[in-house]
């Protein structure tokens, strides 16, 4: 690990940057509506159609990555991300109104479809680089963690930027996705034994992912939908955690950012603690995701008959330790328990799910909380519920399943079905 520790570095950078490059815009979003005299709904569009680009083409990217390489995809994504920042940063400087708006929602787009390529793609790449499994859960763990830390600083940066200038943030995003860019180019090493893999059609290619999910689909998916309940739960309290501090106890800008960053530090805080350690030990990693979904339960059911804002914020807080627990050990297990030749593309699958519970937690939240407060914990304790069987009883990693030199008990799809799938030299 310490011979790749700067290939660590630069890809940590992505899942901080592109984090960043969306949630600050956050706590500005009512700055933008006024200066475009655009509606709420409208300006909720530039969150909302950087996730539905994002989940569209983070399949398409994770193809291209099996295909051409993990970095022949991240670094051309990384400058259309930078370009669609540049967009809107010339959209806000020459223009005004709704033509402002349209060009802004346009850079917008740009960026949904760089951050497909960005973010999901270091997943896999970290199971390439790293072929002990206790070193790529620990680097899962890191890149989770930066991936949240992203979440803690968002609203904090993006309250501070706009007190500058109202579209100060978009500003940051061209600069913050070069900088990226430079260290992914000149840090991050292919693996030296990783060769161009051998031409397969997307027809095939798709044949052989479908018999992949149907061999391992029950923890797949699974998994799938456990994460995307992590981040519906996740921004779901966090809009609810943003209107209640706002309406109720009228705490606007920088100091709500601080607010809102205090479960996101717990949730950052034991990213990185589980990620250390799992180690290759996936019962455990299968048990610390469980404990972590029993955690955030718990903590939804008891935020659920709080009244103090303190005392909601704690259980907020001890369910983003719940959630935090268990995210490093789905990424660790998808990682692991898939063949290098379609890693890329799983875990994109995994990604875009995580995309959908972001997407769909706010406003879902909105509606549950014109039905009361114990309706709108009651179902987010019955979601973490959920999440917690499936982990339980859908989740069986099997101690036996990889046999000599990592290869699996049961001959490999690529062996059974060559034609269909062609090997990776070696």
């Amino acid at each position: 690990m310490k011979d790749r520790k700067w290939d660590l570095a630069a890809l940590a950078s992505i899942p901080l940057i592109m984090t960043l490059g969306n949630s600050m815009l956050l706590p500005i979003l009512p700055q933008i509506s006024r200066e475009l005299k655009i509606s709420s709904f409208q300006v909720s569009m530039l969150i909302t159609l950087y996730g539905l680009m994002a989940i569209l083409m983070i399949p398409v990217a994770g193809y291209l990555s099996d295909r051409y390489g993990r970095k022949k995809v991240i670094l051309p994504s990384l400058l259309i991300a930078a370009a669609g920042g540049a967009v809107c940063v010339a959209a806000a400087w020459f223009t005004a109104g709704l033509t402002a708006y349209w060009i802004i929602l346009g850079g917008r787009v740009l960026q949904g479809i760089g951050a497909a390529g960005a973010f999901p793609i270091v997943l896999p790449f970290v199971g390439d680089l790293f072929k002990d499994e206790k070193v790529v859960s620990k680097s899962l763990g890191l890149i989770e963690t930066s991936n949240t830390f992203g979440k803690v600083l968002s609203p904090i940066l993006g309250a501070y930027l706009g007190l500058l200038l109202w579209y100060a943030p978009f500003i940051a995003i061209p600069v913050l996705c070069v900088i990226s860019f430079l260290l992914v180019l000149f840090l991050v090493r292919e693996p030296e034994e990783q060769e161009e893999a051998e031409k397969t059609s997307v027809r095939q290619f798709l044949w052989g992912i479908a018999d992949s999910l149907r061999q391992h689909g029950r923890w797949l998916y699974a998994i799938f939908a456990i994460g995307g309940i992590c981040m519906f739960v996740t921004f779901g309290v966090l809009f609810y955690l943003s209107e209640t501090l706002e309406a109720k106890y009228n705490l606007h800008g920088a100091m709500k950012g601080f607010v809102l960053a205090i479960p996101l530090a717990l949730l950052c805080l034991s990213s990185f603690g589980s990620g250390k350690i799992i180690g290759r030990n996936k019962s455990m990693m299968k048990w610390l995701g469980f404990s972590g979904m029993v955690l955030l339960t718990a903590a939804m059911v008891i935020a659920g008959f709080s009244k103090s804002i303190y005392m909601i914020i704690g259980f907020l807080s001890l369910g983003g330790i719940g959630i935090g627990a268990a995210l490093p050990c789905l990424d660790a297990l998808i990682t692991e328990g898939i063949e290098q030749e379609k890693r890329g593309t799983i875990t994109s699958l995994y990604s875009s799910m995580r995309f959908i519970g972001v997407s769909l937690g706010p406003p879902v939240v909105s509606l549950l909380m014109t039905r009361g407060h114990w309706v709108l914990f009651g179902t987010m304790a019955g979601v973490g519920a959920v999440g917690g069987l499936l982990t339980l009883f859908a989740v069986t990693p099997n101690k036996g399943e990889k046999g000599e030199k990592g290869q699996s008990g049961t001959k490999r799809l690529s062996e059974r079905i060559p034609q269909i799938w062609p090997q990776r030299a070696r």
